[in-house]
């Protein structure tokens, strides 16, 4: 319905239009991902300021018109997230996190879920920003691909055999089966160790702040469990979960 619409989001991605506009593409609670033209923002006078950049938290109003595009009529800042603009590695990891969030979820449909969720994660990333010695990690952003799985009801089957239902001898995944397999089953699978299936689990048991511990082969793992499961269920590929 065409008129005013007022909601919190958080900016997933800001591109320039013409000389003084920037496309935007936002990520909201009620609404899903949305795009919205801010008209003179790249202007030294833009009442907008800096805030309509990338990663920023805002409660944002838009005009809904007849097309597809919304217009940003106003935003005040709820998150800058200042500290993560200052670290590489944090500015990487947040842009990862953003753009598996849009691509995964790109429709209208709406997720609170993965609103609290990704806001919840750029906010880690802020305050573990350290001058880009640790910001981020490979684990942590696994970790939150992990919990975008299970909103988007494709997480994988971890207690027993995505195949045949057997709960023991789980050696190997299957991104065509849906989670890990058995000996019995693992034809066309990848070996999955102990150390990788015990980190997929106690990922999605726990809370983004309590990121399990793992080695990089394990987390590599973890890391094919996930493009594999992504590819044959959501048929998408995202770009790797952190930069290494």
């Amino acid at each position: 319905m065409a008129g005013p619409v007022k909601t919190e989001a958080v900016v997933l991605r800001s591109m320039r239009y013409g000389e003084a506009d920037r496309i935007l593409h936002l990520y909201t609670p009620a609404r899903g991902r949305v795009s919205a033209i801010a008209k003179g923002v790249c202007r030294a006078r833009s009442r907008f300021g800096g805030r309509l950049e990338p990663f920023f938290r805002l409660h944002i109003e838009l005009h809904e018109g007849r097309g597809e595009l919304l217009t940003v009529t106003g935003a005040q800042t709820i998150e800058g997230h200042a500290r993560l603009r200052s670290d590489a590695r944090a500015l990487d990891a947040a842009a990862r996190a953003c753009d598996a969030v849009g691509r995964l979820f790109e429709t209208s449909e709406p997720h609170p879920g993965v609103f609290n969720l990704l806001c919840r994660q750029l906010s880690l990333l802020d305050q573990r920003a350290d001058g880009g010695r640790s910001a981020g990690g490979w684990s942590a952003a696994l970790a939150f691909r992990l919990k975008l799985l299970l909103a988007a009801g494709l997480a994988p089957q971890l207690g027993a055999c995505a195949s045949c239902g057997e709960g023991e001898h789980l050696v190997g995944f299957s991104g065509a089966a849906g989670g890990v397999v058995c000996s019995a089953c693992e034809a066309g699978s990848f070996a999955l160790g102990e150390d990788a299936h015990r980190f997929m689990t106690e990922a999605l048991a726990r809370s983004l702040s309590e990121v399990p511990e793992a080695g990089d082969p394990a987390l590599g793992q973890v890391e094919r469990a996930i493009a594999t499961t992504l590819e044959h269920h959501a048929h998408l590929r995202l770009m790797p979960a952190a930069a290494r």
